[in-house]
């Protein structure tokens, strides 16, 4: 690290131009708290203190190995604004290494844990997702990265940072040292307090949300557990008019005797209808589409035979010289090459509809589910799907033939557990915001983006903000579903404890093109 030069003063890091989400800024609880490396030590492994130098500027960095895994150092931030409810954490890093370049990946994660008054000082230990990144251009330049968007916190307790490479993970490419010159904290306020769609006693759960002009409507689930098949499970609906603060009274959209019954996803006809994909499982395995112009009548449309038997289909969307499409996937979430996805069209506002596999025979980390999908013109679509496996991050597809053809790649989105993915796009900026819900975490998370930026570069996703906070019970919280009313987005999630919990919607502005 000594043979070359950074020609940047600590001062002067781009903490401005950061990846960090859309909105950070309002959510500000105070100044940020900057460590240097002459603030952090060494906590594990062997990293080294060196110096980086330029004519007459000399910057303290931390050499961490590209080829040792387990080296890490750390620093210790004071208590925090009182109206603190959580901190992001970002870190500066750097090269000097000739080899330098965008060909190039590494990883990064933060531990975090708070010395709280008569707790364990583990009591608070997060183990931060690794974070994937591209090297930058050439040697001295510097990335910021963020590791942690949202990490809840005690305002008056010490906060302990450790940051680690992971030279060890698949996706770190790069084998020489890196620097670490920097971690910025800053504090944040809590994001607002979602709607309560509804929350009586059951398993309230995996819903739809749908905007009809100025309407929103949400469908969901409700059982006795997280089942999908028992006979107490039916579909219902709400709908609001003054932006989720209230709701109608609940109707019901499918109880049929025998079967269980789950919405799976919803979208638009060619009029402005919405439609309404209905998981019904039984002595057989169906999906029925529903329809409804008012948000409280819904009729049947269609229930397609189809060749393959899907798991779910998706949300679905206009495509133009097609017709309607929706995604589906199929297979058992065995570890068996059993699983298979595919697209589905209609050329009669979903009367009736044509299935195409596009892969099948896939290992379970390498399939793709409950996907979500825009048309951006031109033929091209891009969808983002969950992984199923642990520990890896969620899958992007694209179509630039009108969906005949489709390129599958992973993304650097890891901050998720079984996190379904859903997209809005606005058309009067252009920008493209993935929401989804990191169970176990309690984190309904949003990633903003030019889909231009990301459509050949799935590994190019910004950070993502947290817009809502519900249960970190794993699986009794989950499944965010969005839509949108002029510059406002509603997203649509399920979040308590079993055998309770409720459905929610937090209103969160849509992204601007200046933030």
């Amino acid at each position: 690290m000594r043979s070359h030069c950074l020609c940047i003063c600590i001062a002067t890091f781009a903490f401005g131009v950061s990846k960090a989400g859309a909105g950070d800024s309002d959510h500000a609880a105070g100044s940020p708290v900057y460590l240097t490396a002459n603030d952090l030590s060494i906590a594990t492994g062997n990293p080294s203190l060196v110096r980086m130098s330029s004519g007459s500027t000399h910057i303290p960095v931390w050499s961490l190995s590209g080829g040792t895994p387990g080296q890490s150092v750390s620093g210790v931030v004071g208590g925090f604004p009182r109206d603190c409810a959580a901190v992001k954490v970002e870190i500066v890093v750097t090269s000097t290494d000739k080899q330098t370049s965008p060909e190039y990946e590494d990883l990064y994660r933060v531990h975090l844990s708070q010395m709280v008054e008569n707790a364990p000082f583990t009591a608070r230990y997060r183990l931060g997702k690794p974070v994937q990144t591209r090297l930058p251009a050439a040697p001295l330049h510097t990335r910021t990265i963020v590791l942690e968007s949202y990490y809840e916190v005690v305002p008056d307790a010490p906060l302990t940072v450790r940051i680690q490479r992971e030279p060890g993970l698949p996706g770190d490419t790069f084998t020489r040292p890196t620097g670490l010159a920097l971690v910025k904290v800053t504090p944040l306020r809590a994001p607002a307090e979602p709607h309560v769609v509804q929350d009586v006693s059951g398993y309230n759960s995996w819903p739809m949300i749908q905007a009809i002009g100025d309407k929103l409507v949400c469908t969901y689930s409700r059982g006795s557990a997280h089942t999908i098949h028992e006979d107490a499970r039916a579909v219902y609906a709400r709908m609001s008019t003054d932006g989720g603060k209230t709701w109608t009274a609940e109707t019901t959209v499918a109880n049929t005797p025998g079967y269980g019954e789950v919405t799976v996803g919803k979208g638009l006809d060619s009029s402005g209808a919405m439609l309404l994909w209905v998981r019904r499982i039984g002595k057989e395995w169906n999906h029925d589409l529903y329809r409804t112009t008012d948000g409280e009548t819904f009729e049947l449309v269609a229930t397609p035979k189809l060749d393959v038997t899907p798991m779910q289909i998706t949300d679905v969307f206009a495509v133009p010289n097609v017709g309607l499409m929706a995604l589906w996937f199929a297979g058992n979430y065995s570890d068996q090459p059993v699983h298979s996805w595919g697209v589905m069209t209609s050329e009669d506002d979903g009367k009736t509809w044509t299935q195409k596999t596009i892969e099948s025979g896939l290992d379970k980390a390498d399939w793709p589910t409950e996907p979500a999908a825009v048309y951006l013109g031109d033929g091209r679509i891009l969808v983002v799907a969950r992984t199923e496996s642990n520990g890896q991050t969620q899958f992007q597809m694209v179509s630039t033939d009108y969906g005949a053809t489709w390129t599958r790649s992973r993304t650097n989105i890891g901050d998720v557990l079984a996190s379904t993915p859903s997209l809005i796009l606005d058309p009067d900026t252009g920008l493209l915001s993935n929401y989804y819900y990191e169970r176990g975490r309690g984190i309904l998370r949003r990633r903003v983006v030019d889909p231009e930026a990301v459509f050949d570069d799935p590994l190019g996703w910004p950070a993502s903000e947290a817009v809502g906070i519900g249960s970190e019970v794993p699986f009794d919280s989950g499944n965010a579903n969005a839509t949108v009313i002029g510059d406002t987005h509603y997203v649509s999630f399920y979040s308590g404890k079993a055998p309770d919990t409720a459905v929610l919607v937090s209103e969160v502005p849509a992204p601007t093109a200046g933030n």
